[in-house]
Order: C-alpha cells, then structure tokens, then sequence
C-alpha cells in the first residue's frame, strides 16, 4: 500500500544496506580513493571510521563489488568472535575446509599456504572487516599475527577496517599498539552537510522509482 501510494518500486530508505542505493557524495568518494591507493601500495592495514549512519557498511559492499579483478576478497561483517573463530571465518571465506580440533597452529598453517598459492596466482588478498570496533582484544592480536605472514618483499594479507569512532579508543589500548603502529592508511568519514542530505533523499527517492511532485 505504501509503495503504490507513492508510485514507488521499492523502499528509498531500509536499514539493510543496498548499493544499488549508492551516492558518490565527496566523503565516500575520498574513502574509496584512500582505501584503493592503500591497497595498490601493499599496505597491511586500513582503518575507515565513521559516527553511525555515516555509510560505512555501504562503502564496504561498494569496495567489494568494484574492487580490480587483482585481488581477492574475504569478507566478515560482524568481527565479534573467538581468535580461533575469526581464523576459521578466513579460512572459510577463502575456500578452505580446516579441522578446527587441530588448533590454530594448523589453521594458521593451512591459511597461510592458501594465501601463497593466491599470491603466486598473481592476486593479493584482501580481509574486509566491518563494525570491527566490536572485535574482542585477543582477536584483534590474532589478526596482527595474520597479517605477520608474508613473502621476502610483500605481505600476503591486507586488512581493511570498518568501524565506529570507538574503535580507535581501542585500538589506542597499549596492549595493541603494535597494531596500531601499522595503520599506515586512515580515514574519518565526515557527517553529511545540509546540502547532501538534500542529494541522499532525492537520490533515494530516485532510485525507488518515486515520480516526485
């Protein structure tokens, strides 16, 4: 009823992040550039931050979906597991089938030797992590570790971060400033200006098929 008041296809405005949806606004736009010279350079890790409702979850997707054929991606949208579960959550993203019974040594191992015959296929991995500001300390270590794994000259897994402001509270902790230290790459979403908030609802509105008026 609500749609065909309207003269709509669809909803303009659900919780569920669409990328048909998206709008390059200048904020998303500078991300995206950011994370991709980040990317190209080999850099280990990425952090994107953003107050709720910034369009962190949707540039995510948006990276996922356009991102070069050069690399291959592992995707978890909800980091909030067990070190030994967000390994598993790797290996399963990247196709392997790990006995989890024989302990993170073996499925670091097995991790490991998937991400060599990815890069000696040509292609560079790439771990997305989003709402990562929710991810436990001792997984967070463990992801440091991921990324200590590597060839002579390059790093086998990057690893971009999506979170909340919060997230740099934590990883600000002493105990992870190692981590800290290798965020090379980072960038703060900025809150809409009256004038794209403006463009966000017509372009919404738009996309849903509303016939205006």
């Amino acid at each position: 009823m609500y749609l065909e008041f309207f003269g709509m296809r669809e909803l303009p405005f659900t919780l569920t992040p669409n990328t048909d949806f998206f709008l390059d606004l200048d904020g998303h736009h500078q991300a995206l550039d950011v994370v991709q010279l980040a990317l190209e350079s080999g850099e280990g890790f990425i952090m994107i931050t953003g107050e709720v409702g910034t369009g962190k979850t949707l540039l995510c997707r948006r990276l996922l979906n356009t991102i070069s054929d050069d690399f291959v991606t592992a995707y978890i949208p909800n980091p909030f597991l067990t070190p030994d579960g967000l390994m598993l959550a790797l290996a399963e993203e990247l196709g392997l089938d790990v006995e989890a019974e024989k302990g993170r040594h073996h499925i670091m191992g097995e991790i490991n030797k998937k991400l060599m015959e990815i890069k000696e296929a040509g292609k560079q991995v790439v771990f997305l992590l989003d709402e990562a500001q929710a991810m436990p300390e001792d997984s967070i270590e463990v992801l440091r570790l991921l990324t200590n794994l590597e060839t002579e000259s390059e790093k086998l897994l990057q690893v971009v971060l999506f979170g909340q402001p919060e997230l740099k509270d934590l990883l600000s902790r002493d105990s992870l400033r190692q981590l800290k230290q290798r965020i090379t790459f980072s960038y703060v979403l900025p809150t809409l200006t009256e004038e794209e908030v403006n463009s966000y609802i017509n372009h919404r509105l738009a996309k849903s098929g509303f016939p205006g008026g």
